[in-house]
């Protein structure tokens, strides 16, 4: 029973969090800096704090939208778009990095984290690492696409909003834009459009041109907007591929389920060849959801097959990569599988070191550890099966029934 309870506990808690000590920094100690770290741009990433000229990370403990609102503020990112959780911006690049705070207690309407209340003593590890993603201040726009990531392109320039005209666009441009607006990969730019869609107003021309690596047009070599000569028959459109997405369905969360993916407004399943742990992690990883688990196929299965589209075959990933997106894999669409071979992924879920907390506070103990995750379940089906078959035995004991404690 000893070594069951421990393998439950490691597999919730994950690696380092049993030797987490309490910090070194005192209770109270001011906070001088936020910034964002490893995100596509400076409004988007891991939250990390400065103490005493030292960055530190955050534990998502309580982490939600009000904590990340007052961050994206602080930073002059706009508004906030999520709060994320584990580890959605990959590994630091210095695992001895310090932990500076458990939990921000914010309203959602200071001006600095440091106006929040908060707790400095920590016990969690950087695989709870807390995140923001912001907007950045709006001051680009696609408009009459069919989508949000098509349209014709708009500016906005001293507190107006102009077309842009073709003699000062590029492609580069384009795939900054398209940064610059959480859409996928540029796939187009071209001369916009029938009487109909033109644009209104002011024209503006920018006497600057992009390299195509910088995370929003206000990042472009400097120059200045001013209105142009052009006509709106000029005005540019630009189309970015759908922001690249993934669930997992049929579980019991969002963390455990057969995995799906979105390309082209339509989601569908990935192919089991190739595929393997690393797999997973990045899986994982993306969703905020932790470590992955490794249940037995049997178990896999119930999550049962997928209709319609198999998108991805071949998945090969190191293990390292923020997004599915980024593992090299087959053209879209094409695969030698069926529905029989799509791919499953169970993840330890965002909340098993709050579970193990509760456990060594004299918490509610075997349930709340076995709340720790949906995920878990996978251990609920084999322990009430062991138990059940050695009910004889385990009735001896003077430990409560397992069963019981599962059900």
């Amino acid at each position: 029973m000893a070594l069951l309870f421990s393998l439950i506990l490691a597999i919730c808690t994950g690696p380092g969090l049993l030797d987490a000590q309490p910090s070194s920094h005192p209770f109270g100690g001011s906070l001088s800096r936020v910034r964002l770290v490893g995100g596509d741009h400076r409004c988007e990433g891991r939250v990390e704090v400065q103490r005493a000229g030292e960055w530190g990370t955050v534990c998502d403990d309580g982490w939600d939208e009000d904590d990340a609102a007052v961050v994206c503020r602080e930073l002059g990112c706009g508004a906030v778009k999520k709060a994320i959780s584990g580890t959605a911006y990959g590994p630091l690049t210095q695992e001895d990095q310090k932990i500076f705070v458990q939990e921000f207690k914010c309203n959602g309407m200071e001006e600095s984290l440091s106006q929040c209340e908060r707790e400095d003593f920590f016990n969690c590890n950087h695989e709870e690492d807390a995140g923001a993603v912001c907007g950045f201040p709006e001051n680009v726009r696609l408009v009459d696409g069919p989508k949000r990531c098509q349209g014709r392109v708009e500016v906005k320039h001293q507190g107006q909003w102009g077309t842009v005209c073709k003699a000062s666009w590029s492609f580069a441009a384009t795939k900054v834009v398209c940064r610059q607006l959480g859409c996928g990969r540029a796939v187009l730019t071209r001369k916009c459009c029938n009487k109909a869609t033109q644009g209104q107003g002011p024209i503006w021309l920018r006497k600057a041109s992009c390299s195509g690596k910088e995370s929003s047009l206000e990042e472009c070599p400097a120059g200045v907007w001013e209105k142009s000569n052009c006509t709106h028959d000029d005005d540019m459109w630009v189309e970015c591929e759908d922001p690249f997405e993934l669930q997992l369905v049929g579980g019991d969360g969002r963390c455990a389920g057969r995995l799906e993916v979105l390309h082209k407004g339509q989601w569908g399943t990935v192919c089991d060849d190739g595929w393997g742990e690393a797999a997973d992690r990045v899986v994982c990883r993306q969703l905020g959801c932790g470590q992955p688990l490794s249940p037995p196929t049997k178990f896999r299965r119930r999550f049962g097959p997928g209709a319609g589209r198999i998108w991805l075959d071949d998945v090969a990933c190191s293990g390292k990569e923020r997004s599915l997106e980024e593992c090299p894999h087959r053209f879209w669409g094409r695969h030698n599988c069926n529905h029989a071979e799509d791919v499953s992924v169970v993840c330890a879920g965002k909340s098993w070191s709050r579970v193990h907390r509760d456990i060594m506070r004299g918490g509610e103990g075997w349930r709340s550890l076995l709340r720790c995750s949906p995920a878990l379940l996978v251990l609920q089906g084999i322990l009430v099966r062991h138990f059940s078959n050695n009910r004889n035995r385990e009735e001896t004991d003077n430990e409560p029934h397992t069963t019981d404690l599962l059900m």
